[in-house]
């Protein structure tokens, strides 16, 4: 409808095409969950380097972390196979219903018993043709009411509230779980460091508070770690002991050795290689040590210090961590020939770090010597080079 026929509109028909309008929403809606969920089932890692489908959708929609992944939610259930709510996901695709109506449906259905609930769901659709949300959560309560009386069984079990507890298990698909209990003295300090590594990176940080909180939680670990105070082990400050063959390093292909704890991929060790220390090792047909070098550390402290004084921080676009937070990173790795030079190198917190050696986005020094990233193209068309101007500049020589 034009600006024109607009105008000259009646009530009825600018109401009709306010339904036309929304219902074209809700299909797109629908049909963007479902390419959302055939991303994540492909592997959004492998695709665009995130590491997960919310944190591109963010990017990519410039959409809060909430909003994201009550998007995400709402695919995964409607898109499931085999499907748990096929009335629902049939009709979103119709765009007959709100996300208000399909949540409600969907919240309703998780608490009725599964052999009642295809019954249910049926019901719920079927009156949402003629009534609004309000009357469908009101017969999802009363088929709750019937159908799952008792509601879920009471938690009888009575926790022990330890003072301090801490317990750190690697789960076999290399994913570590931690669980703890703190007094309250430990806990309010423990909150008031995470809470001060967790804060935005930039203004348009979309995180999840979890997230931020996880991310912290590394970043601590990584302060301790750099600590000239942490304790010896065996002479030795503490350190993690990656294991990898040199030709995997310089192509990502294939896996490293991580400590006595598992694998992790190459790719991943080149993250950890930009800036470590390095012993170099000749092995024997049977992996045993022939020949074993000295340890030696890429980036010396005098290049760090260089490294501080020009980039002052990560240098990713719109990142505020300082430069405590933050590693050497090799534009053009080192076990490719790239030099551990000035011109080569940028400082680089770890979630960035992490995400220009695993996505499309590329790094550069520019010609007055300062560092500038390229986006993706499916992020910028034109792929225009940006830089971080958030971190203050040194104040000018007298």
């Amino acid at each position: 409808m034009d600006d024109e026929r607009m105008w000259q509109a009646n009530a009825v028909a600018l109401a009709d095409r306010v339904g036309e309008l929304v219902t074209r929403i809700r299909c797109a809606e629908a049909e963007l969950g479902a390419v959302l969920v055939e991303i994540e089932a492909r592997g959004v890692g492998e695709l665009f380097g995130y590491r997960s489908v919310g944190r591109l959708l963010e990017d990519l929609a410039d959409i809060s972390a909430d909003a994201a992944g009550k998007l995400l939610r709402r695919a995964r259930a409607l898109n499931s196979a085999p499907e748990t709510a096929p009335a629902t996901a049939a009709a979103a695709r119709d765009g007959r219903l709100s996300n208000p109506m399909i949540d409600t449906i969907l919240e309703t259905l998780r608490q009725i018993p599964d052999e009642h609930r295809g019954d249910a769901e049926r019901e719920m659709v079927l009156l949402s043709r003629t009534a609004g949300r309000r009357q469908v959560a009101a017969l999802g309560a009363h088929l709750l009411g019937y159908l799952n009386p008792d509601g879920p069984p009471p938690d009888d079990t009575t926790p022990s509230v330890p003072e301090r507890e801490l317990s750190l298990r690697r789960k076999r698909t290399g994913v570590w779980e931690l669980r703890g209990r703190f007094d309250d003295e430990t806990g309010t300090r423990a909150h008031a460091l995470l809470d001060s590594l967790a804060e935005r990176r930039t203004a348009e940080d979309l995180r999840s508070p979890q997230e931020r909180y996880g991310d912290a939680f590394s970043d601590a670990i990584d302060l301790a770690l750099n600590s000239p105070d942490l304790p010896l082990q065996a002479g030795e400050r503490a350190h993690v002991l990656v294991t990898v063959p040199l030709e995997a390093l310089k192509t990502g292909a294939g896996t490293a050795r991580l400590g006595d704890t598992g694998d992790i991929s190459a790719a991943d060790a080149r993250v950890h290689a930009c800036d470590s220390g390095v012993i170099p090792a000749v092995l024997g047909g049977k992996s045993e040590p022939l020949d074993l070098g000295r340890l030696r550390r890429l980036i010396t402290a005098g290049l760090r210090r260089a490294l501080y004084l020009r980039d002052r921080g990560c240098a990713f676009p719109g990142c505020h961590r300082p430069p405590r937070h933050c590693q050497g990173h090799h534009i053009r790795h080192w076990a490719e020939g790239g030099p551990t030079s000035l011109g080569n190198l940028v400082l680089l917190c770890g979630y960035h770090h992490r995400l220009v050696h695993s996505s499309s986005w590329q790094v550069r020094v520019a010609a007055d010597g300062l560092p500038e990233f390229i986006p993706p193209l499916f992020m910028d068309r034109r792929r225009q080079p940006r830089r971080n101007n958030v971190h203050k500049p040194l104040p000018a020589a007298a």
